[in-house]
């Protein structure tokens, strides 16, 4: 299976059902009352996270997820089922943004869920509305509709190291010799193609997950070579585990051409704790090496740990491994502490659903609002009765007043986003 860490998918939530208009209807009761049931609620779309999931390439060609409609209401006041929320199961890792890019999910734990998409609600049936005053309705809700729109999915994956260096400085073959991994490996340009994930043992008690991402040229950043789509990987790795390789004309600036790339990107990327590995050591004498690693501390600064290794006998692994233990424990600390300096933000959203507001357009009046809208989906315009119920409700909430105070007219058209239903002159008459 491809690797595959962007899609775009079209998320349908379940509509609900319809509510149910109908009048008792049995032997030896000649005037039964209303007995029209509710419709059920329409199903959810819920991404789950999955560490058994590590690609996106399931949604290549599944590119609508919909899930079902509630079951309209019946008679003998029976409710409608509710449909099953639909589960799609995604990489740990997945962030799931909408059309406008606001983050809809971002999941980082295994099993965690979030609901993308909304199924409606289910309508009332005629029963529901039963009162003293109107003893016999003869109309029922509609099910509102399931909310629908386009979904970006972006995996970024979650490792405790990110392997990061130029084109063949040996991070595919340092993960094949630390870990489970068999990544593809030749003497080559971009032999990586997509990120590989290893787990590497240090000791009884502690692995850790490396991974394995694309080569990095200068201009990465800006779109050049391979790196370009892969730098996300490397946002949410604990460590940064940088390779130089030994033979590289001058080591250094092989370093600090990375380095750069990596602030160029992400800024944050700066910072993140750091180890440096000088690879292919391998019949290198020891003065060679000292000088090395010494040129490289220097343009890497004394905080950060500069190791020489090789994949190939083994040199400095044991040694690259308790380091990048003791760094990824540090900065996962480092991590936490700093969630609980900051602290989780309280968010308190005012609750604006009976707000509404009333606009003249050219073919008649816009009435917006998210309570008002509701009732309009909810209303069967096809029924007068239903009409007149939402007619109600727009004089109890003061819309009816602010269209008379706009010079509306009987017969002008009444819009709630896209259903339409028109000023009634009876009704303008009873309110006057």
């Amino acid at each position: 299976m491809s690797f595959v860490d962007k899609v775009q998918v079209t998320v349908i939530a379940g509509d609900g059902g319809n509510g149910k208009m109908s009048f008792r209807h049995e032997k030896f009761i000649s005037m039964g009352g209303p007995d029209g049931g509710d419709g059920g609620h329409g199903g959810n779309v819920v991404l789950v996270a999955s560490r058994n999931q590590n690609t996106l390439a399931a949604f290549r060609f599944q590119k609508e997820l919909k899930a079902q409609p509630g079951n309209p209401g019946g008679k003998t006041r029976k409710h409608g089922r509710s449909a099953k929320h639909l589960f799609v199961a995604v990489p740990v890792g997945t962030i799931a943004t909408n059309e406008e890019g606001a983050i809809v999910a971002d999941l980082v734990n295994d099993g965690q869920e979030a609901i993308v998409a909304k199924g409606g609600k289910g309508g009332f049936g005629n029963a529901h509305f039963v009162s003293s005053r109107r003893q016999a309705p003869k109309f029922a809700e509609k099910g509102e509709p399931g909310e629908t729109f386009s979904l970006r999915l972006e995996l970024k994956l979650i490792a405790d190291v990110g392997l990061v260096g130029m084109p063949n400085a040996g991070k595919s073959t340092l993960l094949a010799s630390m870990s489970n991994a068999r990544p593809e490996i030749a003497d080559y340009p971009f032999t990586t193609l997509t990120p590989n994930l290893g787990v590497v043992d240090v000791d009884n008690t502690t692995s850790l997950l490396l991974a394995d991402i694309p080569g990095l040229i200068e201009g990465a950043a800006d779109g050049k070579g391979l790196g370009h789509d892969f730098l996300r990987h490397i946002e949410r790795t604990a460590v940064v585990l940088h390779l130089v390789d030994a033979y590289q004309e001058d080591i250094v600036t092989a370093y600090t051409t990375i380095r750069a790339e990596l602030k160029a990107y992400d800024a944050g990327l700066a910072k993140r704790q750091e180890v440096v590995a000088i690879t292919k050591v391998e019949g290198l004498d020891e003065e060679i090496i000292s000088d090395l690693v010494k040129n490289v501390q220097k343009a890497a600064g004394k905080k950060v740990a500069v190791i020489a290794i090789s994949s190939q006998s083994g040199y400095g692994l044991k040694e690259l491994k308790y380091q990048l233990k003791a760094s990824v424990q540090a900065a996962r600390a480092q991590q936490v502490q700093t969630a609980i300096d900051e602290g989780v933000p309280v968010i308190r959203l005012e609750d604006t659903s009976d707000e509404w507001h009333v606009e003249k357009v050219e073919d008649g009046f816009s009435i917006r609002g998210a309570k008002i809208v509701q009732f309009a989906r909810r209303t069967d315009f096809s029924n007068e009765e239903s009409l007149q119920r939402l007619r109600a409700i727009m004089r109890k909430m003061g819309i009816t007043h602010e269209l008379l105070r706009q010079g509306v007219e009987p017969k002008d058209a009444l819009w709630f986003e896209s259903r339409m239903m028109h000023f009634s002159e009876q009704y303008d008459n009873e309110l006057e």
